[in-house]
C-alpha cells in the first residue's frame, strides 16, 4: 500500500482520496507564476483515482493525511477477512487500469498507468506474503496513536481537524455499528492462532509496544489538548481503557509466544528489498558498501586532525574520527535552544543553494520542530512529515527532531543531533535541499499522483536526500563536513549490517558494535537502527546508500555525454520534475528527455 509505505519511510517510521475533479498543483512559489499541470497529468490523475478509491478504505488514516477528502473520520479496516478484500479490491482496480492502458495512447499517460499496475501487483503481493508467513498481531495502541497524529497536526486545516472526534470514536467501536479497533485486532490474531507454521510477532517489537502504551495514550491527550478537541472526553477515557485492555493481552497471550528471532523468510526480505527500490542481490549491496565504509572512514582520518585544529579541540589522537566525534558531542546544545539552533543554519543553507546554483528553491520558509515523547516512540529518529500531495491549499511538510528513543532505556538520549556541527548535514537531508525541497517541488511543480504517491520508492527519496546532503557538504564548515561523512559512514554501515542481519550474518551485539564503535552513534540512536533493520522496516536501510550511488552513477553519465554543457542546476531540477521514478526509469528519462535537449 504505498502511500503507507511512504508515510512510513519518511517518518525515518511517518495522503487524501482524489475528488472526481483532478487534482491541481499548490501555487508555486512566491516570486513565480501559479504553474499549471499539464493535460496529460491531470487525466493521469483522474485515473489514479481508480487506485486511491481501491486503497483508501484500507488506509484511510494515511491516505487522508496525504490530502485525499473523505477519510478523517475513518480507521484502518482490521475487520474478518481484511487482507483477503484487500487483495480483491486491488486486483479489481489492476484490471481497470490495465484495461486503460490498452486504449491509452499518450505516452506519459502510458507510463504512469504502468507505475500504478506495478504499485497493485506489488501490494497484492505484499499482502499475499504476509498472510502466508505471518501471525497477523498488531500494535494497535501505536495505530491509534498515529492515526491521530496525522490528523491533529498543523498540517492539517481546522475543518478537518473536527473529524478527530469522529475517528477517536471509531477507534473505540462507538460509532454505531462499531467495534473497538482493539477487539478487531485480537480476533484477526486468535483466529489464526492454530496454525503452528505461522509466525509469532518478534518479542523485541511486542515489548516495545507493551512500554510505549501509556506514551501514547498520554501523546493522544495532549493532541486533543493542543488544537482544543472538544466532545471527546468519554470517548478518549474509553479508548484508554481499551489500549490498556490490549496490552495486558498483549502481555498475557502475545509476549510469551513472541520469537527471539528477527529474521525474515528469504522470500519476505527479497520482496521488502524490491518494494523499497533495491534491485541487486543484497550480497553485492553488502560489498559495495563495504568498500564506501573503507573509504569514507579513510577521507574523515584525513579531515579530523583539520577539524581539531579549527575548533582548537583536545584530543589525544586528531586522527581518530570517532575521538574527534565525541569531543564535539561534548558542545551540547539545550533541549530549549535546539529548534532555534537549527534554524539559524536552515536559514543560512538557502543562500548557500542560491550561490553555487545547485537547485531552484522555494520562496518560504522551511518548517520545523521538535517531537513529542509519543512522536519519538512511535518513530524514534529524525523525519520529515510531507505536506498533502492532493488538494493541496499552502500546507507545508515538517522536519521532525525526536529527543530520546524510549526504546533505549530509561533516561537514553540522543547526542547525535544536539550539538552545533550536526545541524548542517541532518538539516540538508530532512530540509533543503532533502525530502523537504523534493517534497515541495513535487507539490508546486504539479507532477502527477502516479509519480508521487504510487511510484514511491526509499531509493529514490533516500537516494535524493543523501545526494542532497553530499551537495552541501563543500559549503559547511568543516566540522559540518566531518559529521556530513559520519552520517554517509552510517549510511554504508546500513547497507552492510540490515542484510546482514537479515541473512543471519552477524549478531544484533555484533552490529551494534560497529554502530557505537566505528560510527560513533549513541545507544539509543544504535538501537533505533537495529530496530529499524530487523523489525521497524527491514530491507529499507539500505535505500540511502543504494539510491545515492544510483544518482552518482546518473550524473557521471550525464557529465560524460555533455562535457561542457552541462549543467548542475538543470540537472538536479530535472531530476526533482520526474517525481519519484525508481532509477531506471530515472535514467531513460534523462537519457531520452535531458541529455538530447543539452547536447
Amino acid at each position: 500500500m504505498k502511500p503507507l509505505v511512504l508515510a512510513i519511510a519518511l517518518a525515518l517510521g511517518a495522503a487524501p482520496l482524489l475528488s472526481t475533479a483532478p487534482a491541481h498543483a499548490a501555487p508555486a512559489a512566491a516570486s513565480k507564476k501559479p504553474v499549471a499541470a499539464p493535460a496529460w497529468v491531470a487525466r493521469s490523475n483522474q485515473l489514479a483515482q481508480i487506485l486511491l478509491d481501491a486503497q483508501g478504505p484500507f488506509q484511510p488514516e494515511s491516505t487522508g493525511f496525504f490530502g485525499v477528502p473523505g477519510y478523517d473520520d475513518k480507521v484502518a479496516d482490521l475487520g474478518p477477512d481484511n487482507a483477503r478484500r484487500y487483495r480483491e479490491a486491488m486486483t479489481k482496480a489492476r484490471g481497470e487500469l490495465q484495461a486503460k492502458l490498452a486504449s491509452e495512447k499518450d505516452p506519459n499517460v502510458r507510463q504512469d498507468l504502468e507505475i500504478m499496475i506495478g504499485a497493485a501487483t506489488e501490494s497484492i503481493e505484499g499482502s499475499t506474503l504476509g498472510e502466508q508467513y505471518f501471525l497477523p498481531w498488531s500494535d494497535a495502541p501505536q495505530t491509534v496513536f498515529s492515526g491521530l497524529n496525522l490528523l491533529l497536526s498543523d498540517q492539517v486545516p481546522a475543518e478537518r481537524r473536527a473529524k478527530a472526534v469522529d475517528r477517536l470514536k471509531a477507534y473505540a467501536g462507538l460509532q454505531p455499528g462499531g467495534t473497538p479497533l482493539t477487539t478487531l485486532a485480537r480476533q484477526r490474531y486468535e483466529e489464526r492462532l492454530s496454525n503452528s507454521a505461522l509466525l509469532q510477532p518478534t518479542k523485541i517489537e511486542v515489548q516495545q509496544s507493551l512500554d510505549n502504551v501509556e506514551t501514547y495514550i498520554s501523546g493522544i491527550e495532549s493532541l486533543l489538548q493542543k488544537y482544543k478537541v472538544t466532545g471527546a472526553d468519554e470517548a478518549m477515557k474509553t479508548l484508554a481503557g481499551q489500549l490498556k485492555d490490549y496490552a495486558a493481552w498483549t502481555r498475557s497471550t502475545v509476549l510469551p509466544k513472541a520469537r527471539e528471532d528477527t529474521r525474515l523468510p528469504a522470500p519476505v526480505y527479497a520482496y521488502q528489498l524490491k518494494q523499497v527500490g533495491i534491485d541487486i542481490d543484497p550480497k553485492l549491496l553488502m560489498q559495495r558498501a563495504q568498500l564506501e565504509f573503507m573509504e569514507t572512514r579513510s577521507a574523515m582520518r584525513q579531515l579530523a586532525p583539520l577539524v581539531v585544529q579549527a575548533k582548537g579541540l583536545k584530543v589525544s589522537d586528531p586522527t581518530d574520527p570517532v575521538a574527534v566525534i565525541r569531543a564535539l558531542k561534548k558542545e551540547t546544545i539545550a533541549n530549549d535552544q535546539l529548534e532555534g539552533h537549527y534554524r539559524k543554519v536552515i536559514d543560512a543553507i538557502d543562500p548557500l543553494i542560491h550561490e553555487h546554483q545547485i537547485v531552484d528553491v522555494p520562496q518560504r520558509a522551511m518548517q520545523m520542530r521538535l517531537g513529542s515523547a509519543a512522536e519519538s516512540a512511535a518513530s524514534p529518529a529524525p523525519h520529515f512529515l510531507p505536506a498533502p500531495l492532493v488538494n493541496n491549499t499552502g500546507q507545508q511538510g515538517t522536519f521532525v527532531l525526536p529527543l530520546g528513543n524510549p526504546a533505549a532505556g530509561e533516561g537514553a538520549q540522543y547526542d547525535d543531533f544536539n550539538f552545533g556541527s550536526a545541524a548542517w548535514t541532518l538539516s540538508a537531508h530532512e530540509g533543503r535541499p532533502g525530502h523537504e525541497l523534493q517534497f515541495t517541488a513535487m507539490v508546486e511543480r504539479g507532477v502527477s499522483l502516479a509519480r508521487t504517491m504510487f511510484a514511491f520508492n526509499s531509493v529514490n527519496v533516500e537516494g535524493w536526500a543523501l545526494y542532497a546532503e553530499a551537495e552541501m557538504v563543500p559549503y559547511e564548515p568543516l566540522d559540518g563536513q566531518l559529521i556530513a561523512l559520519q552520517f554517509r559512514l552510517l549510511r554504508a554501515a546500513r547497507a552492510m549490517l540490515d542484510p546482514m542481519l537479515n541473512l543471519g550474518l552477524i549478531e544484533r551485539a555484533d552490529a551494534e558494535r560497529v554502530l557505537i564503535d566505528e560510527v560513533s552513534l549513541s545507544k539509543a540512536m544504535a538501537t533505533q537502527e537495529l530496530d529499524r533493520y530487523t523489525v521497524r522496516m527491514p530491507g529499507q536501510a539500505g535505500s540511502y546508500f543504494y539510491g545515492y550511488t544510483r544518482i552518482l552513477e546518473l550524473r557521471m553519465q550525464t557529465e560524460l555525454a555533455l562535457g561542457a554543457k552541462f549543467d548542475r542546476k538543470a540537472f538536479n531540477n530535472f531530476l526533482l520534475d520526474q517525481g519519484l521514478l525508481p532509477p531506471d526509469q530515472l535514467a531513460k528519462a534523462v537519457n531520452e528527455v535531458f541529455i538530447p535537449k543539452y547536447r
